[in-house]
């Protein structure tokens, strides 16, 4: 039976996961909903189904694949195929980057011209369409009757459903939920799953859960008898915010071209559609002339209803999936659309019954944000930017609209320098420095040189030539006190060493795939300052920690330094109290002292494969440590360098970066980290699941164009067919070449192998490279 589960919502998300679970075997469940069954007044109540399954995302995109295959099983689907149309010759590059996306997660999909477009959508003025991305099995879900069906089955499978039973408080027992109580009845829990929609903040309040959505209105409006057919293809004309379907001989339109509407709890109604809020004629008028102008038959189609639904949005634009740090037992399943509905429900159910889900979750975690990222403000103004860039052409390096929420203590020092921001988690990070001289520029395509500069070739030059500066308070710090043997049973490589080593291991899950990858600084006996890569590591760490560990994230109250560059120890040297030769501070070593007057810890190691260390103090002496670092510099060469300069050094090198190149999905052996694994070390967390098996690898390759350079997940293909995807890329400054990372089959990652990567409407030639490409003995970094 498994244990007893409360889902606190039955739209289709709730009625999917009751499905999920049930099916697992976990048939103790019961679906609460404050509504009637199963038109619950609820998002799901008035969504549109419109799936569309291409994303730049291979997660969201695999969660609208399954969402599709399972509604087409309950014959819930009706697959008219998708129709997305460009304007412009901007929003054509955009389709053939889109189109990428499909061949990289397996989403079969045409570029067609307007003529096409119009054989498809005969309503379309083809004058209008510059062409249009043709996705055949996209189409509409039918939101009412999936939820009733998947709710039928979980039922005959031994779920039940309660309608009108609206959650009015969680008991909360030794820290743990035990019961939920509505109006009427106590229901016992030992698992509690808010999928309550734009409700879950309501919810998770209860839980004392921040659930960080925002609920926002959105236009739809049905037209009279305009032409249309149910066999037309849903239809998106993103370069005006707006979207088609048919509804026999009528159309219905939805709009994200009106200004962001945010939406107060308190008010919605309490009737039999709360999120069906009265319709704006007013605000739609833009929306209408737009659509008349790309299908001329709304010109003369009556309105014949509308409103203004209400949707969950988020501040990056994901959902909120998993177990609450704080709050055992209590589960987030919100912010999910229906295209997704199925999708998000399957991996939910199987990370509760698996203790992990069966695709990498780490961008729809609902641990993933730092407290910053949870204030209300913050929640409010990056939802609404969610809202306005849902059509948009959005490029990975976009700043968000919410600025400075995280400074680090260098910040004044970098404004001084001229540092080009961008931003990650919140902390503002300098991309490249204006004051830093600028090479005779070399060409390159308007894509991949937006929100870049090739100020970065300076600085990686003189970072291989000299010294450099890098902020590097953003890697996220934990100081662990407690005995080695937690360290040593939560990491794949031998951390029991002594005081002063430093250690680059993995915190692998129970199947041997990587969760993270960590540095372990041993300090003393039992002091460890534990290099992460975000909250989510740090909540993984706590939850497996027994008492007398101690866990503290430390990031915010210091300052860190990459110091790196063949003349690092000329310039450090003279400064420090610490013997830092080469027989006395070995690489991945770790010391203790003082740079002049600051308190530093010192740990030898490089992100960028040059000689030097990273410098860590008190946020209160960070300044001092730059300004003393900086004076004694000047006479040597020394730079600040930015994000830009890091990521072409450390691809050189052939660093991988977590979440990016590598991923819950991933063993340590495919990633090409298989170093960091050490069997003999004793038991650790993923051991015997370990499979030293590739058929996969992370692999290397240098492209011949030197004036292209991806942004990543961009497809690989060998001759006409998709075999791989990108993962980081950027221009290799001391190669002189493009860099890419990218998965593909063991068999074709050999080096001399010849491959393309498909670049928006072109094929760039790429050759599959021995790594890494830069100092492949590692002499600099030993130096």
């Amino acid at each position: 039976m498994g244990p007893k589960v409360v889902i606190i919502g039955a739209g289709i998300v709730g009625c999917a996961l009751a499905d999920e679970l049930t099916m697992r075997g976990w048939t103790d469940v019961t679906v609460l909903e404050q509504g009637p069954l199963f038109v619950t007044g609820g998002s799901s109540s008035h969504a549109p189904g419109l799936v569309f399954q291409t994303n730049p995302s291979r997660t969201m995109a695999r969660m609208a694949k399954y969402t599709v295959e399972k509604l087409t099983g309950l014959d819930c689907f009706r697959p008219v195929g998708s129709l997305e149309v460009a304007t412009t010759p901007e929003r054509l590059q955009e389709l053939h980057r889109r189109f990428g996306f499909g061949q990289s997660w397996g989403i079969g999909s045409r570029v067609i011209d307007p003529v096409e477009c119009a054989e498809l959508f005969p309503l379309l003025d083809k004058s209008r369409v510059e062409g249009g991305l043709h996705v055949p099995t996209d189409g509409l879900a039918l939101a009412v009757e999936a939820g009733e069906r998947q709710a039928r089955r979980a039922k005959e499978n031994g779920a039940r459903f309660v309608a009108q039973a609206r959650v009015v408080e969680l008991i909360i027992e030794k820290g743990k939920i035990s019961k939920v109580r509505t109006e009427g009845a106590t229901y016992q829990a030992d698992i509690v799953v808010s999928c309550a929609g734009f409700w879950g903040p309501r919810i998770g309040a209860l839980a004392g859960v921040t659930i960080p959505l925002l609920p926002m209105a959105h236009q739809y409006v049905r037209t009279g008898p305009a032409g249309a057919h149910d066999d037309l293809p849903i239809l998106r004309h993103q370069d005006r915010d707006l979207y088609f379907r048919a509804h026999g001989e009528a159309l219905g339109i939805g709009s994200y071209l009106h200004e962001p509407m945010p939406v107060g709890l308190d008010e919605l109604s309490k009737g039999e559609h709360p999120s069906m809020l009265p319709f704006t004629p007013d605000t739609f008028g833009e929306s209408w002339a737009a659509a008349a102008d790309l299908l001329p038959v709304v010109k003369d189609a009556e309105r014949t209803d509308g409103f203004n639904g209400v949707f969950s949005f988020t501040a990056d634009g994901f959902p909120l999936l998993g177990e609450a740090a704080d709050r055992p037992g209590f589960w987030s399943a919100e912010a999910i659309w229906v295209t997704h509905s199925a999708g998000a429900a399957r991996e939910v159910a199987e990370w509760m019954v698996t203790g992990r889900p069966s695709i990498d979750l780490h961008e729809c975690d609902l641990n993933r944000f730092d407290r910053t990222q949870l204030a209300p403000a913050y929640v409010r103004e990056r939802s609404i930017r969610s809202f306005v860039e849902v059509y948009d052409i959005v490029h990975p390096l976009d700043p968000p609209g919410v600025r400075d929420v995280r400074t680090t203590p260098f910040h004044a020092r970098h404004v001084e320098l001229g540092a080009v921001f961008g931003e990650a988690a919140g902390w503002e990070r300098p991309l490249w420095y204006e004051s830093n001289p600028a090479p005779v520029p070399r060409e390159r395509d308007a894509w991949s040189s937006r929100h870049w500069s090739p100020i970065a070739g300076t600085e990686a030059r003189i970072t291989r030539e000299s010294v450099a500066l890098y902020d590097m308070t953003p890697l996220m710090r934990l100081e662990v006190d407690g005995p080695v043997s937690f360290l040593q049973a939560m990491t794949s490589n031998n951390v029991d060493k002594r005081a002063g080593s430093v250690t680059y291991t993995m915190l692998l899950d129970e199947a041997g795939k990587v969760r993270s990858d960590v540095t372990v600084a041993r300090l003393g006996e039992e002091r460890f300052q534990v290099g992460v890569n975000g909250p989510i590591d740090l909540h993984w760490l706590r939850r497996h920690a027994p008492p007398g560990v101690r866990i503290r994230d430390v990031t915010g109250s210091t300052g860190g330094l990459g110091v790196w560059g063949p003349r690092a120890r000329e310039l450090v040297a003279p400064l420090t109290d610490i013997d830092v030769s080469n027989e006395s501070f070995r690489y991945f070593q770790a010391r203790e002292g003082y740079v002049g007057t600051v308190p530093v810890t010192m740990l030898r190691l490089s992100y960028v494969g040059e000689l030097g260390w990273e410098i860590y103090t008190r946020a209160d002496c960070a300044l001092k440590l730059w300004d003393t670092l900086w004076a004694a510099g000047q006479g040597l060469g020394l730079i600040a360098a930015g994000r830009a300069a890091f990521t072409s050094l450390r691809l050189e090198k052939g660093y991988r970066l977590w979440g990016t190149d590598m991923t819950a999905e991933d063993t340590p052996y495919e990633s090409g980290v298989g170093f960091a694994v050490r069997r003999d070390a004793g038991d650790f967390i993923g051991r015997d699941a370990l499979d030293e098996k590739t058929d996969r690898l992370l692999t290397c390759l240098v492209l011949d164009d030197a004036g292209s350079v991806p942004m990543g997940r961009e497809p690989v293909y060998d001759g006409g067919t998709p075999v791989g995807f990108v993962t980081s890329a950027a221009y290799g400054h001391t190669v002189g070449a493009p860099i890419a990372y990218a998965w593909l089959p063991a068999a074709l990652a050999r080096p001399g192998a010849e491959v393309t990567i498909g670049y928006f409407d072109r094929r760039l030639r790429a050759t599959v490279a021995a790594e890494p490409l830069f100092d492949p003995e590692h002499e600099r970094l030993r130096a």
